[in-house]
């Protein structure tokens, strides 16, 4: 099997990390610790949170991350107070963004969406192999994105693989991969898609078989101006949405989410204000996919929808439930959910998928 050299080529890179400026850069850290670490997950091994966190932040110092450690130089400071999208109102604003997961204030899709959402869940069935139709098939449901994903929805499986609630004939593949974000995806043949392939093999079903994606939207210390940051997110969101078309004919609908709080992140990974303006991201593609943007068409991409929204105030949570963020469900980096903050994401996720109108009719018996 022919190997691609690019990631030969960044592992090489790495594992050559432990160097004078890395070392000045962060002291802290114990580089064979690091490459020991990276060895494993380029093997497709999966890191606890704390190996996961630990590697993570490696992987940003090696990068030479600027003044926050992990992210760029010129990353923004959270405002004093940041309001969870679904409790702004449309007189409520955030650069210039007002509030609702839809915008306008309202957390519920347009009727024109939601139209075209019950048309795309009428479309999934159980298929064979070969991506036919087929009462003794399967639908399956993946994940793509970054560490912080796969450690979330890792849990999410774990817990509905045992609810009486879920179909028999659903099979869930968690492919977020630690260090994968966003960008990361971008390249159709990245290292990413390879390893998601091999874990749908593994799992005994076929890429014509995926019809439902989680999509958990984020990138590697963003930096800049709200509009760039959501521009850069956007436009890899965008390709990362085409590949997964193609690599997956069968796929109809994509369910997009944003992060869960960062407030008490130490570094530049992904702090707050970014993690809380990923969510605007997922309002535009939504937008611009229903007013017919050509590079989000039916024939490049599936159907995009809210999946559950995640970000809640800290302690201070948010009105539309009693979701709360405290410093316990976040590993030492302030970043990466501990056990009991992938718990809270994982039954956001499975309460979504179990009751939602725009979800039950392929997850449930």
């Amino acid at each position: 099997m022919k190997t691609s050299t690019r990631p030969l080529a960044f592992a090489a890179l790495f594992l050559g990390a432990i160097s004078l400026i890395a070392q000045a850069t962060a002291p802290g850290i114990d580089w064979d610790r690091a490459k020991q670490l990276y060895q494993r997950e380029q093997r497709g091994e999966k890191l606890n949170s704390e190996e996961q966190s630990y590697l993570d932040k490696a992987k940003e110092a090696r990068r030479g991350g600027g003044n926050r450690p992990g992210g760029a130089g010129n990353q923004r400071k959270a405002p004093e107070f940041l309001k969870p999208l679904t409790d702004m109102t449309a007189d409520d604003t955030y650069e210039g963004e007002d509030g609702g997961l839809y915008g306008k204030g309202s957390n519920e899709p347009p009727e024109a969406l939601r139209k075209s959402a019950e048309a795309a869940l009428a479309q999934i069935k159980t298929l064979d192999a070969e991506g036919k139709p087929s009462d003794s098939g399967r639908i399956v449901l993946v994940s793509i994105s970054m560490s912080n994903a796969t450690q979330e929805f890792s849990f999410f499986k774990g817990i509905a693989d045992k609810d009486s609630r879920k179909s028999d004939k659903l099979t869930i593949v968690d492919c977020a991969q630690g260090g994968q974000a966003m960008a990361q995806w971008v390249p159709e043949d990245g290292r990413p898609w390879q390893e998601a392939m091999n874990r749908i093999e593994r799992a005994g079903v076929t890429p014509e078989q995926v019809q439902v994606a989680w999509i958990k939207l984020a990138n590697v210390g963003p930096s800049g101006s709200m509009k760039e940051h959501l521009d850069k997110l956007e436009a890899d969101t965008t390709a990362v949405l085409q590949n997964a078309k193609k690599r997956f004919p069968n796929l109809r609908i994509a369910y997009l989410g944003s992060r869960i709080w960062a407030g008490n992140a130490t570094g530049g990974l992904n702090p707050e204000p970014y993690a809380y303006e990923g969510a605007f991201s997922v309002r535009h593609l939504i937008q611009k996919q229903m007013n017919g943007d050509e590079s989000l068409a039916s024939a490049k991409s599936p159907l995009l929808l809210w999946g559950p929204y995640l970000w809640a105030e800290g302690e201070k949570g948010r009105k539309i439930d009693d979701l709360i963020y405290v410093k316990a469900d976040f590993a030492g980096d302030g970043v990466h959910p501990s056990t009991s903050g992938r718990e809270k994401v994982a039954k956001q996720l499975l309460e979504f998928f179990a009751t939602s109108p725009l979800a039950k009719g392929w997850f449930a018996k």
